[in-house]
């Protein structure tokens, strides 16, 4: 049956907490599960033990090597495979894998984006064994989820500060929880990354160079239709499609991800994926998995992946709705209980998180800022780059009560007569749902919608962490010196006051409207619309102050966070701008010359026996001033962008895209797609989007 191959092969790929009992000695089991869950520190012994489990378990799976897999400030994987194999004295050879070989590697730092924190005489760097990620096999290859530093400790990656992120949320979450009287082992972030992609036809995108080298359709005028009729939300599948879907489920079952929803999303060919919430470091590690396997996947198929922001203009982008919740030995600490208003550790919790957003919307902001969110934000149920807090039905009256020394009822679960008795009644949950919000509440966790469809989720979540754990921090520090029979009111107190100075964040409106514009504005709540109005925040001396402070990241590796988000940006803006100037060049003047001459022809020839042809001189003459209105858009767009990379620093380099380069390509690409209207299907030299979108 087909519920016994799932149960049977779920997780199969992955050393799992089964396995590991399984292989290896019970004292053994039980050091790594101390290293694991109470962080103490891994000796060789062990690491050997488990790296001989390691191995025999891989080669039992067909594998042959071995890669420390990480993941650079590039965002996305790395991995070098070596082999088992260890050669005898006898031409034979062992298989063999060392604690040593588990627990470091060491690839070359500088070839990764560091920021300036590694050149290229100083190569050297380190890849450490991260052994809260389970291993797993992946294409014969036993993969080890590492964290990735420099020679000098710094940390390269996203992971690392990842990993410290949480150790600082733990440590503060354990003071606030003590004064409530609980003293968990563990508290844990937990996340669920809903992953939105586009699928076309792989003959379409290999025909498409914008797609091939951007990711993105650099131009493309209109469809005919576009997702106005709502059809495909939700619709019924494409066979083809849904015989991915069903492969990406069986692959990703076998990683442990826990995939569980999955249809079409609102845009045509656009689709999305949900799984099953996480302990945060797993989610990273799967829904970087996930990405990859969708774009590896797809090909089996005929199909191809688009996991840009904004593929196709004129219809939906593709988030990551990012899904975080905290929770203390398994219990969620965002659940607000059927009486909020009188669950004080809770409402404690949520003012911390409410001020957290408030301080530190400009790292939030930064940490999914880039070049492709930049053409997301603020459309098409993407929320808007101005960072609000969204509480609901059922918290927004609590809060607002609070403030005000007020009594509120909150709403709370109900049960909907829909008036037909054959139909059971409908409970309405606590809140309704806020597209348009960056940070909303959604029952009892928060759902941050700014997030990119291809970006590493550990960049919002290392903000949220370290955001949150000071607040955390703060509460403790305040009321750790309270006794007990003020502490209630105390902290009631704490709570109040953190609403009210940090009401500002909160709204519960339309972020889509001109008034929410000025009213954030009057509010005192930053517009930041682009990535180089956003990155500069990540090394102001306030934020530097705060995240060394929680032991996060240091002022070199801001920096370098910093500078690797600046030349990606303006990478990827450079890609962009010879990629047009190579369409225009090579396909779409040689095209728009070879209609036009078809169609003068036609002219000449009519002309010849007495027909006027008003119809033909007229687009004649559209396409030849078309053409040579793109000739000269296409050589100052390269002009610009010569000059762009020109420019000293990356901010600079940035800003000069942003303000000039920018606006060239809109320009190039608006002339294009005005004659593309004009040229004739057969001439037109690459699939338009009326083929793209809606093929069967």
């Amino acid at each position: 049956m087909a519920t016994d191959r799932v149960t049977a092969e779920y997780g199969s790929l992955i050393f799992s907490e089964a396995v590991m009992q399984q292989r290896l000695p019970k004292p053994t089991y039980k050091k790594l599960r101390r290293v694991m869950d109470d962080g103490e520190p891994l000796d060789i012994d062990i690491a050997n033990e488990v790296a001989h489990a390691m191995k025999e378990w891989a080669l039992e799976m067909g594998a042959t090597h071995f890669t420390h897999w990480f993941q650079p400030l590039t965002g996305i994987t790395s991995e070098k495979h070596d082999s088992f194999i260890t050669p005898k004295g006898d031409g034979g050879v062992l298989m063999t894998f060392s604690g040593k070989e588990l627990v470091q590697g060491e690839p070359d730092a500088s070839s990764f984006p560091s920021g300036g924190i590694r050149s290229t005489f100083e190569a050297r760097g380190y890849t450490v064994w991260d052994p809260t990620s389970p291993a797993f096999i992946k294409d014969e290859v036993l993969c080890i989820p590492t964290a990735f530093i420099s020679y000098t400790g710094e940390a390269l990656d996203k992971k690392t500060p990842f990993l410290r992120s949480q150790v600082a949320l733990e440590k503060q979450a354990k003071r606030l929880l003590a004064l409530f009287g609980r003293h968990p082992n563990r508290v844990l972030t937990s996340i669920g990354a809903e992953q939105e992609y586009f699928l076309i036809r792989e003959e379409d995108f290999q025909e498409r160079p914008d797609l091939v080298l951007c990711g993105r359709t650099l131009f493309g005028c209109e469809p005919s239709k576009g997702q106005e009729l709502d059809e495909h939300y939700f619709g019924a599948i494409r066979p083809t499609v849904n015989e991915f879907m069903k492969e990406l489920d069986d692959e990703l079952w076998k990683l442990g991800i826990p995939a569980k929803t999955k249809h079409n999303e609102v845009a045509p060919c656009q689709h999305e994926l949900a799984p099953i919430y996480e302990q945060g470091s797993a989610a990273v590690d799967n829904n970087l998995l996930t990405m990859e396997k969708m774009k590896l996947l797809a090909s089996h198929h005929g199909l191809a992946c688009l996991l840009a922001e904004k593929p196709f203009a004129y219809v939906n982008g593709s988030g990551k709705h990012n899904n975080w919740s905290i929770s203390s030995d398994g219990y969620n600490l965002l659940e607000p209980g059927s009486d909020p208003e009188h669950n004080l550790q809770f409402l404690v919790i949520l003012a911390c998180l409410v001020a957290a957003v408030d301080e530190h919307a400009d790292l939030i902001r930064a940490s999914v800022a880039s070049a492709g969110n930049d053409h997301r934000l603020g459309a098409n149920e993407a929320p808007p780059a101005i960072v609000s807090v969204f509480l609901g039905d059922n918290l927004s009256p609590v809060v607002e009560a609070l403030i005000n020394g007020t009594h509120s009822e909150a709403h709370g679960s109900e049960l909907m007569d829909l008036g037909v008795p054959t139909l059971p009644d409908v409970i309405r949950d606590n809140t309704d749902r806020n597209r348009t919000s960056p940070f909303a509440f959604t029952g009892n966790k928060f759902e941050l919608r700014m997030v990119g469809s291809q970006q590493n989720i550990s960049d919002p979540n290392v903000v949220l962490n370290t955001a949150v754990a000071e607040q955390f921090d703060r509460f403790a520090t305040d009321l750790e010196g309270v006794p007990a029979e003020r502490f209630k009111a105390e902290a009631m107190s704490w709570a109040r006051a953190t609403f009210k100075a940090h009401k500002r964040i909160i709204f519960e409106g339309n972020g889509y409207s001109d008034d929410w514009e000025k009213e954030a504005e009057a509010r005192g709540l930053a517009n930041l619309k682009s990535t180089p109005e956003a990155l500069p925040a990540i090394i102001a001396p306030a934020n530097i102050a705060f995240f060394e402070k929680y032991g996060v990241l240091n002022a070199n590796e801001l920096t370098a966070q910093y500078v690797s988000k600046c030349e990606q940006y303006e990478k990827l803006l450079n890609i962009e701008a010879n990629t047009m100037s190579y369409m225009v060049r090579h396909l779409y003047l040689p095209a728009l010359i070879d209609y036009s001459g078809n169609v003068a022809t036609s002219v000449a020839t009519k002309t010849e026996i007495g027909i006027e042809a008003f119809a033909e001189r007229e687009i004649v003459r559209t396409l030849t001033a078309g053409i040579d209105t793109i000739y000269a858009a296409v050589s100052d767009l390269e002009a610009e962008n010569k000059e762009a990379q020109a420019k000293p620093t990356p901010q600079e380099q940035c800003n000069y895209y942003l303000e000039v380069v920018i606006p060239a390509m809109e320009h190039m690409r608006r002339t294009v797609d005005a004659m593309e209207r004009l040229c004739g299907n057969d001439f037109w030299p690459v699939p338009s989007y009326n083929d793209m979108l809606f093929y069967v």
